[in-house]
């Protein structure tokens, strides 16, 4: 839905529909959200899958990853349409500014909280899980490593 929203940007902007602009920004940016929050779940089961790999049931896993994975980046959309809907929509045209055309967030700040600082948090919490996994295949291989040199002896 990303791309199919993100393609057809350019051509519904060209309506030149405020309320049209303003849906499409707001789905392309929910899509956008919600794709990076997938991503962070996987590298949280992941995580569970390589480093608790025992005695890890959680009850209604993957009813709790689709409220995560879509309910997240609906709350963070959400609180941005009830503190301004004007956030959303497409710049005035101009030819220094080629993304007039495209339906977007208008501010900088809202930008780089709602879009760059979300995106980090989730490239942080990425890296500590696959930090984490390696460590834990790591010490397996030592482990596996000493048992074999004991049992040679």
């Amino acid at each position: 839905m990303l791309n199919m929203v993100f393609l057809m940007n350019s051509w519904l902007s060209s309506f030149n529909q405020p309320g049209l602009c303003i849906t499409v920004a707001v789905l392309l940016h929910y899509f956008l959200l919600a794709a990076f929050t997938w991503m962070c779940l996987e590298s949280v089961h992941f995580y569970l899958a390589l480093v608790k790999v025992f005695n890890v049931y959680v009850p209604k896993y993957i009813l709790k990853c689709c409220i995560a994975g879509w309910g997240i980046p609906a709350v963070v959309i959400t609180i941005l349409l009830i503190i301004n809907k004007d956030f959303y929509g497409s710049g005035s045209p101009s030819e220094s500014n080629p993304f007039s055309n495209f339906c977007w967030i208008q501010e900088n700040i809202v930008f780089y909280i709602s879009v760059v600082a979300y995106v980090f948090l989730i490239f942080l919490t990425n890296t500590a899980m696959f930090i984490t996994v390696l460590l834990q295949i790591q010490s397996v291989k030592s482990r596996t490593q000493k048992r074999s040199r004991f049992w040679k002896r």
